[in-house]
């Protein structure tokens, strides 16, 4: 028998293309991919924000609760926190924040120039939520690369065919920055429970079984495996130069409180977040 044919084919669910809005400082427009309202849909995955930043759009701010996933799409970021990390990401470079317990940081694009970058926000399971803070910088020319006929697949997080990520991660995560050629493709493996999207970056894909057409700057949210069968999904290019980010992971199914930059599981603990980050804890 077929091994292929035992794996579920994962389709195209819904579609999200929001609009770009102004941000608080002069310059900045930002994109909300993911907006927290819907979290048992789009569980372990909190937000998702795509922004254009000038220099101080992100000044010195907190965390708890979340890991965070910043991919430079285009320009370069200064990063600087708390636990003494700091580094410049450029274009194609990433980075693996866990938050933890709590951190403070600041993300700067350079003077005079605008930085395009993804962020997205993993929730942390409650046994993992006051872990000590952890950071990890994935750098484009270093990552591993699967190779298919028309598709470079570059592996920021877990396995992806026969090659696999040392990045370090709580809930288990699938993040993919795949390029294709026109007529190009790939299958990506998904475990039977994982949650998963695509965002289409440049170009135009094919996404599951149907070809769901998804256009540049779209997000598409896969159907649900049915919890049991090992799972797949196909992305295709239907023009040159197609660039998709692929994220799947494991739901939490865990209670959501949200404080700002806190995320926790009780508002008690939204509380006390606010509590130690003013008396200097983090």
């Amino acid at each position: 028998m077929n091994s292929e044919r035992l794996l579920v084919d994962r389709a195209v669910a819904r579609i999200d293309d929001p609009i770009a809005v102004a941000g608080n400082v002069a310059g900045h427009r930002a994109r909300r991919l993911i907006d927290g309202t819907e979290t048992a849909f789009s569980d372990p995955f909190i937000l998702m924000a795509e922004d254009w930043m000038p220099r101080d759009a992100f000044a010195k701010h907190p965390h708890r609760g979340i890991e965070t996933v910043t991919l430079v799409l285009d320009g370069a970021v200064e990063h600087a926190d708390s636990g003494g990390n700091e580094g410049l990401l450029r274009e194609g470079d990433a980075q693996w924040m866990t938050a933890g317990r709590g951190v403070t940081h600041v993300e700067n694009a350079l003077p005079g120039t605008i930085a395009h970058t993804v962020q997205l926000w993993v929730n942390l399971a409650a046994r993992d939520k006051m872990t000590a803070p952890r950071y990890q910088t994935l750098r484009r020319a270093r990552v591993p690369v699967r190779h298919e006929p028309g598709a470079v697949i570059r592996l920021l997080s877990g396995t992806s065919g026969d090659v696999s990520s040392d990045t370090l991660n709580y809930v288990p995560v699938t993040a993919i920055d795949a390029t294709l050629d026109a007529g190009g493709s790939f299958d990506q493996a998904l475990a039977p429970d994982y949650n998963a999207f695509v965002l289409v970056l440049n170009g135009e894909a094919l996404v599951g079984p149907d070809e769901t057409t998804v256009r540049a700057g779209a997000l598409a949210w896969l159907t649900h495996g049915d919890g049991s069968s090992a799972s797949k999904v196909r992305i295709a290019a239907s023009a040159a130069e197609t660039r998709v980010l692929l994220f799947a992971g494991a739901p939490l199914r865990e209670p959501i409180a949200f404080g700002g930059p806190f995320v926790m599981n009780t508002p008690s603990e939204i509380k006390q977040a606010f509590a130690d980050y003013r008396s200097g804890r983090f």
